[in-house]
């Protein structure tokens, strides 16, 4: 029983190793830093086989084709010296150049075809071209006694066929260091490789490290936690500081969630209590049927409300996200400006101030017709709210460096600086904006879909230095 306890964790473990060392061969391969790494290599690899044939060929190959063209001018020389002097001529020649041959390198040979028989040379014996028909061959031949490697030409002359040739032996044992050479200097570039390859790798590592750690930060859920840069302003500092401007956009998004969640709860609450608090007390001290439907009606009406508050909601969060960005067509805004002017003309009426409009005859425009509508009337609805009762509200619109700007001003309070920089921002409302009706999802919507269509939303006093500045909202949208 013993031995059969101590053999099973053997097997275990080893079939537990198993698996976990065919993981690490995956993993690397899918390692960027070694894809890179194994590129270096490669790329370094083929620019040394480049070095090493242009080497080769300004080396062994000019030796070759020097060799070739002394054999041919050598070949045309003779040839030459027969067709002036005839057969002694030639013998007298090739004598000639045996003679001053100090290096031994030269070969010739010199037969008679009928015969076989040898006229002039240095070779013992005539070697046999291979193939049969060549002109051009190597082989190894033997003369004045030594054995040697020889690069030969045959020439044919009338009745006679003459060989000229090279000792290629220095040649040869050049070759041969050459590719020594070669080998070592091989050997040294794999090693370089290998080793400029995992250092390349290692420095990825070294660099992405910063990165690794605050997608880890995040990832466990700490959302303050950034990229830190090198100060060298390279490709990864760019990437850093790419991820810390989308962590900050993301942490303002955050903060904006929350913000929405507390102002959603703080504002609908209040609507939502009162409803309730209305139907209950109906319920307990209604009197007859029409004093309950009074309080139901006002319920409903409450109700109301909240939906278009929650209908805001998701209007700006379409705009935000660019979900809408689909039904982007081609229209004339010219005609939805004039309705909107003519909807609310009728307000302005009611409450004593004039809508005045500047539009032009057409106006093309790429973007969603709805959304526009809707931003148009935001800004007009809070103009007409803010302006006194003899106030006046302007709409207009204008090109400007291929722009389209559409603005609505009137001369009421305006806003400060600071609420301004706010007036953006889901739920809020100025100071001075506490008594009257809204949700403060107005200018949301509006700087969404100005953001939507790739244009601005900008807040400004319409009289700037008078006691009632007034406000003037400039909705900018690119016309292409």
């Amino acid at each position: 029983m013993d031995g059969t306890g101590g053999g099973a964790p053997s097997a275990n473990s080893s079939s537990t190793a198993r698996p976990a060392m065919g993981l690490v061969q995956p993993r690397l391969l899918r390692s960027a830093g070694f894809r890179f790494a194994v590129l270096f290599a490669a790329l370094f690899a083929t620019a040394f086989v480049a070095l090493v044939a242009m080497l080769w060929w300004a080396t062994a190959g000019a030796l070759v084709r020097q060799a070739d063209a002394a054999i041919r001018a050598d070949a045309i020389a003779l040839a030459e010296r027969y067709r002036d002097a005839g057969r002694p001529g030639l013998i007298e020649a090739i004598e000639e150049r045996l003679a001053v041959d100090v290096q031994n390198e030269s070969i010739y040979m010199l037969v008679e075809t009928a015969s076989n028989r040898r006229l002039a040379g240095n070779l013992d014996r005539r070697p046999e071209p291979q193939p049969p028909d060549a002109t051009w061959w190597r082989t190894r031949v033997l003369h004045d006694g030594v054995q040697a490697e020889a690069r030969l030409h045959l020439v044919n002359l009338p009745g006679m066929q003459l060989l000229i040739g090279r000792d290629e032996t220095e040649r040869q044992q050049l070759q041969r260091l050459l590719t020594e050479g070669v080998i070592w200097a091989s050997s040294a570039v794999i090693v370089f490789a290998i080793c400029g390859a995992w250092l390349l790798r290692m420095v990825l590592q070294y660099r992405m490290r910063p990165a690794f750690a605050t997608i880890s930060a995040i990832a466990g859920g700490d959302l303050t936690s950034r990229v830190v840069l090198s100060g060298r302003g390279d490709e990864f500092d760019q990437l850093a500081q790419t991820m810390n401007r989308m962590l900050d956009r993301i942490g303002t998004l955050m903060e904006g969630v929350r913000g929405v969640s507390d102002a959603i709860a703080h504002d609908l609450r209040t609507p939502i209590a009162r409803a309730r608090a209305k139907l209950e007390e109906a319920l307990d001290t209604a009197s007859d049927e029409d004093s309950l439907r009074a309080a139901v009606e006002q319920g409903i009406a409450d109700l109301d409300n909240i939906s278009r508050i929650f209908q805001a909601l998701l209007r700006i969060a379409e705009a935000e996200a660019g979900a809408r960005r689909a039904a982007f067509a081609r229209f004339d805004l010219c005609p939805v400006l004039a309705d909107a002017a003519e909807i609310y003309e009728a307000m302005a009426e009611a409450r004593g101030q004039r809508l005045l409009t500047d539009l032009p005859p057409r106006l093309e425009l790429v973007g969603d017709r709805d959304l526009l509508l809707q931003a148009v009337a935001n800004l007009l609805d809070n103009a007409i709210k803010f302006a006194p009762q003899d106030g006046e509200v302007t709409l207009s619109t204008r090109i400007d460096g291929g722009a389209l700007e559409i603005a609505v001003s009137d001369n009421g309070p305006g806003l400060t600086a600071e609420d301004r920089a706010h007036a953006g921002e889901r739920f809020f409302r100025a100071d001075k904006a506490r008594g009257t009706p809204g949700s403060g999802l107005g200018l949301s919507l509006v700087q969404a879909v100005a953001h939507l269509h790739g244009g601005t939303l900008r807040l400004e006093d319409a009289r700037p230095g008078t006691s009632r500045p007034g406000l003037r909202a400039r909705l900018r949208l690119p016309l292409q």
